[in-house]
């Protein structure tokens, strides 16, 4: 599973700090970090898909974040019985902390 997350957030990383190097053109003296290769990439993207290049980024930020829902299903699907032991935990705990003797609402 660690390997799987790692596989994951890897190249989501990648992408995310390329974008934002490249949109606010900080190259560090990187050809592909300038912002005439954001635009290249993202209009050839665009070519290649038939779709305007400035239509890409939400596409692959609404893509980045279905994906992440599905990673954090199986995630919770996995450890589901430490998440209802835990669930389990703070609901039983919940009702002791309300039912307090030094509550404000007696307070001069």
């Amino acid at each position: 599973m660690k390997w799987f997350l790692i596989l994951w957030a890897g190249p989501i990383a990648f992408l995310g700090s390329w974008y934002g190097l490249s949109y606010y053109d900080m190259s560090f003296g990187f050809f592909m970090l300038t912002r005439e290769t954001h635009d290249l990439v993202f209009q050839i993207y665009g070519q290649i898909l038939g779709i305007a290049p400035e239509d890409l980024p939400p596409l692959v930020l609404r893509a980045i974040v279905v994906d992440s829902f599905f990673v954090l299903a199986i995630l919770a699907f996995r450890r589901r019985k430490q998440i209802t032991a835990w669930w389990q935990a703070r609901r039983q705990s919940s009702p002791a902390v309300l039912a307090r003797d030094d509550s404000l609402s007696s307070a001069p």
